[in-house]
């Protein structure tokens, strides 16, 4: 029987970022009507944790709204995950707080993070077209940097933002080129504080996407479904896993509201499928 892996996101710093991506309402420039705070009580954090590993997730994501670590990111994320594996057994803790650099990554690793996302979001071609306060390769050396440190390696992208199928294809070849261990495929949520409007994929493209993917790094590695599932998937879901997919992102995400945890363990028991109990995948 397939098992799916379940993860869980936690924004623990929320809406300060200054740099302007146009698909990120975390974005200060761009004014969407979502929570804004500085740093989480750990406390808070700890609590959510055992939520979400009560909820069957194995995989938690510590997210951080701004380009990249500084030090006191640096110190607040592994003072969480001190936390974290101090009182949750089970957990996969994965950082996720933009670009970094060797010396802050192997903090992180000694301090209990197990993995780092940081995705690639589009081709870099098309990257222009939707950030211009830093650069594609920043992006892509920070991966590497994660590779090098020997920290796991998260790593994926957005599609639907007008970009073409040739940049999909160009994303995904660029994504597997550094071997990721998991691999997060997102579809744009439009919000009206946007640039990017309206969200150019629908769901056949999306099962492409999936197929491409899974074909392109391997059945070994962890294929997520994660923004934007609700939104093309809805009631679908058998033919994101039929594709492909082997993971999914449960509860909220960043800005915007997921299913409810239990609704999803519902849906993968109908489906036939079992919530995985071990970061292997089948």
């Amino acid at each position: 029987m397939k098992q799916i892996f379940l993860c869980a996101i936690n924004n623990i710093l929320s809406g300060t970022c200054k740099e302007d991506c146009k698909f990120c309402t975390q974005s200060v420039r761009y004014h969407a009507d979502i929570e804004r705070y500085s740093y989480k009580a750990i406390d808070q954090i700890v609590s959510e944790a055992k939520e979400a590993r009560a909820n069957g997730a194995l995989g938690y994501c510590l997210v951080t709204a701004g380009k990249g670590l500084d030090d006191k990111k640096t110190d607040f994320v592994a003072r969480t995950a001190q936390a974290i594996k101090a009182e949750v057994e089970g957990l996969n803790l994965i950082a996720c707080n933009g670009t970094a650099n060797k010396e802050q990554l192997r903090y992180l690793k000694e301090h209990g993070i197990d993995s780092y996302n940081h995705n690639l979001e589009t081709s870099e071609r098309y990257y222009p077209q939707i950030c211009q306060t830093h650069r594609w390769d920043e992006r892509y050396e920070t991966c590497e940097n994660v590779r090098s440190v020997g920290l796991a390696l998260c790593s994926g992208g957005i599609f639907g933002m007008g970009e073409t199928a040739q940049d999909r294809d160009d994303l995904l070849k660029a994504i597997a080129s550094l071997s990721p261990e998991s691999t997060p495929l997102n579809f744009y949520h439009p919000n009206p504080a946007l640039p990017i409007k309206t969200r150019n994929i629908e769901q056949d493209e999306a099962l492409e996407i999936i197929q491409k993917a899974h074909r392109l790094l391997g059945k070994e590695r962890l294929l997520m479904v994660a923004g934007g599932r609700e939104l093309l998937f809805s009631s679908d879901e058998r033919k994101m896993f039929e594709a492909g997919a082997n993971a999914i992102v449960i509860g909220n995400y960043l800005t915007t509201s997921g299913e409810a945890p239990d609704k999803d363990r519902q849906m993968l028991e109908a489906l036939g499928y079992e919530v995985a109990v071990s970061c292997g995948t089948d």
